[in-house]
């Protein structure tokens, strides 16, 4: 049977006299929290200058990249993945500590390691390979407009684990980035208003088409929405038709995010120019 070494100071105890169980107990007393202290430091000076190192190399190649572009959505989004490669060399690095902490203090790892779940590892795995992807690929970030499966709101949030959403009536929504299997993002690049009309079928439909479009071509001069207009507005015609009357439908490409204010504020105008023109909406159905 092979002899266990307890190390220079419980050999030292021993020959001072003190029996093993003695000379156990304070070496693990007077030496382990050292170790301990050692450990953690190393583990905090190394993740420091490893997370460093790590977003460093991932700035500098974003940036250098011939097939970047340098715009302030682009430099955002490698700072951003910078600070996660960051923070994930450090999480590893501490995962790595701590576990060597725990075998200092006798614990065996082989069952906690088995206990955590390998079904709930593949999980935060899967989690987080996720959520690496959407930051890299840009599929959306924090302001943008999203769907994601059955959720649909304003992003606030996006961490390596879970995406925060903001519905419309306030609602937030906090979607775990591994289950996400679709993304309808609708604030990239530009968007579009969609403004639907509908008029009886007695209605002049060309007289009311001609009416849409000139209001929205009134609020695309309008200084004060300039900027939320990018190109002119275009109607498409007649969408469809009911019992209830005949659907016209105007589309007016906007700077993102803007489609929803561009869009009340043309039904507001719409409307009122509808009535001048002395063009009617549908009235009641009766059975």
């Amino acid at each position: 049977m092979l002899a266990v070494d307890h190390g220079y100071i419980y050999d030292l105890l021993i020959k001072l006299g003190l029996s093993d169980f003695s000379a156990r107990t304070a070496e693990f007393i007077l030496v382990r929290p050292l170790k301990i202290a050692a450990i953690l430091l190393a583990a905090v000076m190394i993740g420091r200058v490893a997370g460093r190192a790590a977003s460093k190399f991932i700035r500098t190649g974003y940036h250098r990249s011939p097939m970047r572009v340098p715009t302030p959505r682009a430099t955002m989004r490698a700072d951003t993945v910078g600070d996660v490669a960051a923070s994930v060399v450090r999480g590893v690095v501490m995962a790595i500590a701590i576990l060597m902490v725990l075998d200092e203090l006798g614990v065996d790892l082989a069952p906690l390691i088995a206990g955590a779940g390998i079904a709930g590892l593949q999980s935060l795995v899967k989690d987080i390979i996720s959520g690496l992807f959407v930051i890299i690929e840009d599929q959306y970030g924090v302001g943008d407009v999203v769907t994601l499966g059955e959720s649909t709101g304003t992003v606030e949030d996006v961490t390596l684990r879970v995406t925060r959403l903001r519905s419309v009536d306030g609602t937030v929504w906090f979607v775990p980035n591994g289950e996400i299997r679709r993304v309808g993002n609708s604030s990239m690049e530009w968007s579009r208003a969609l403004i639907d009309v509908l008029v009886s079928h007695e209605a002049d439909v060309e007289k009311a088409a001609a009416a849409i479009l000139d209001e929205a071509n009134a609020l695309a001069a309008d200084p004060a929405w300039s900027e939320s207009v990018l190109e002119p507005p275009e109607m498409w015609g007649v969408q469809g038709m009911d019992k209830d009357g005949v659907t016209l439908r105007l589309v007016v490409k906007t700077a993102p995010r803007e489609q929803y204010p561009v869009a009340r504020n043309l039904r507001t105008r719409i409307s009122g120019r509808l009535q001048r023109e002395g063009i009617k909406a549908p009235g009641p159905v009766t059975s």
